[in-house]
């Protein structure tokens, strides 16, 4: 009995298909409001129909994806409210994972995290900022050992990914979030979970303003000339 070794390799499964999807709605490059047509994306990801299906399936699970009647599906927008409650989630959850990191990481973590936070300060684009800063925020995540905890912020990085790119984009935001990572490392250094968190939240409230301005802008009517 001879074994084949010419068989094709399994074509990308709707995993990897959703993980691109995801990584493109992180990115902007699929905006709020974007159709998601199977037979376009399969196309255009060199895939059949079925992984595409699937992966369209689990983020509509996710809540990043709606059906809409003789239209199908698209990416959701959020509204205002919705934005401004997943803010205020966020400041909760990530500044309860900054007073739990206060306690629980270990000197190598918090030495981890001032390490990143320099590669962050030191970034040239601004792709990397943004990926830094995800894994900034991930690796404190991380230091507070809570995994209850860490799967509700996954929830709610997901939705938050409808929003778009990072306020890091913006450079002055870029500088104050650097100063900002400081003054959480300060309290994580010290042991001080109160201020951890206080510091946290801080930091979560000034990104959530300049979304707010963000948005504003982009709804603003023109003014005349």
């Amino acid at each position: 009995m001879t074994t084949r070794t010419d068989a094709p390799p399994p074509g990308p499964s709707g995993n990897s298909v959703y993980q691109q999807l995801l990584e493109e709605i992180r990115a902007g490059t699929l905006l709020p409001g974007d159709r998601l047509r199977e037979i376009d994306l399969a196309t255009r990801l060199g895939v059949s129909r079925t992984p595409v299906r699937e992966a369209i399936r689990q983020l509509e699970t996710d809540g990043l994806v709606t059906h809409i009647p003789r239209t199908g599906a698209s990416l959701r927008r959020l509204d205002y409210p919705e934005v401004m409650e997943l803010y205020e989630m966020r400041a909760v959850l990530e500044g309860t994972a900054a007073r739990l990191a206060a306690r629980a990481a270990s000197e190598v973590e918090i030495e981890e995290l001032e390490a990143l936070n320099d590669r962050l300060t030191a970034a040239t684009s601004g792709t990397e900022a943004a990926r830094l800063n995800r894994l900034f925020h991930a690796t404190l995540l991380d230091t507070a050992k809570n995994r209850f905890l860490a799967k509700s912020m996954t929830s709610l990085h997901k939705a938050m990914m409808i929003l778009g790119p990072t306020t890091l984009t913006e450079s002055e935001r870029a500088e104050n979030a650097d100063a900002e990572h400081r003054r959480v490392l300060e309290a994580l250094k010290a042991r001080d979970g109160a201020a951890a968190e206080a510091t946290m939240r801080a930091h979560i409230e000034a990104a959530q303003r300049v979304r707010i301005r963000a948005l504003a802008d982009r709804v603003r009517p023109l003014e005349d000339d």
